[in-house]
């Protein structure tokens, strides 16, 4: 939903001031847009190390096969956490960005851009706190937003490994074991997806902290540009990623897009079929936690005796 949030938002303000060179909403996208830009890194971020811990924790549970599901309300309360958490860490985003204007000294036309100045008429405080997190903002990217997921999942990941390699599990190779290794795959796609994403912006930002009185502001802008849209970028595979590799949530998004295109309406021809999907989704694992394996229910009598 963030991703969606990223790509519906701004996305456009970015293609409109690249083509107009007029900020779509002025001061008010130049802040929004580097704070949702920000929570999307900090969504991501928490919630792999989130997944990471579920691995882990289905790895080492006693009994993992009868593991319950984990109620709705704790889900919601993580999710909560996350957000919330990843939302707050990206507030000095909006005390630090301004919109600016320049005149070409060709054409004479103004062009509106967003600067990394933070505003004199804030409180002295919170003004020095803005200025901080400016002079540490490379660091802090590269090692909470960069470093932390992608560490803490492949620290994860070997230690389920290692737990899994000395315990003598009877139910390697079983359905369980499977489900095991595909999410466990599923988890480490999601994260080489983002570190192939959000390398290059890491490597841009040291090399312009570096290097800035060196580069023009065009070549500033470009490498900004193109750091936005390996954003944009990640945002839209990471869906399609989970939806791809994720087959129990992928089957359900596809079930509701038919559902929807079809009114949901009763089909008699299609009740065998159904009725066996249904049988096959209830003895199937959920998205990232395991349902208990439970004996199927009897099957009814469907159509003919045969």
């Amino acid at each position: 939903f963030w991703d969606f949030l990223i790509l519906f938002f701004c996305l456009p303000v970015v293609i409109f001031n690249e083509i107009t060179k007029r900020r779509l909403l002025g001061d008010v996208s130049c802040r929004i847009v580097p704070f949702m830009e920000v929570s999307s890194l900090g969504v991501t971020t928490f919630s792999l190390c989130a997944l990471g811990i579920d691995r882990f924790h289905a790895a080492t549970s006693p009994q993992a096969s009868t593991r319950p599901i984990e109620q709705c309300q704790s889900i919601i309360a993580k999710l909560a956490v996350i957000w919330v958490g990843s939302m707050t860490l990206s507030v000095p985003e909006i005390l630090l960005w301004q919109l600016a204007q320049d005149a070409s000294p060709v054409s004479g036309v103004v062009t509106e851009y967003c600067t990394m100045k933070p505003s004199s008429n804030l409180p002295e405080s919170v003004y020095s706190l803005v200025l901080t997190y400016q002079n540490a903002r490379m660091w802090w990217y590269f090692g909470c937003y960069f470093c932390l997921p992608i560490l803490f999942t492949i620290s994860c990941q070997l230690v389920t490994r290692r737990i899994r390699g000395t315990a003598k599990s009877d139910c390697r190779g079983t359905k369980h074991g499977q489900c095991e290794s595909h999410l466990n795959c599923t988890i480490i796609a999601l994260t080489v997806i983002y570190g192939l994403c959000t390398t290059p912006e890491n490597v841009c930002n040291i090399v312009v902290a570096y290097m800035s009185p060196d580069m023009s502001k065009q070549t500033l802008d470009l490498l900004n540009l193109i750091n936005q849209f390996f954003l944009f970028f990640k945002c839209s595979v990471t869906p399609v990623l989970l939806l791809c590799l994720c087959r129990p949530l992928g089957q359900a998004f596809m079930d509701c897009c038919c559902c929807c295109c079809e009114g949901c309406g009763p089909d008699t021809t299609s009740s065998e079929g159904s009725a066996d999907s249904k049988l096959k989704t209830e003895m199937s694992s959920s998205i990232f936690f395991d349902k208990p394996r439970e004996t199927p229910p009897p099957l009814l009598a469907l159509g003919t005796p045969c």
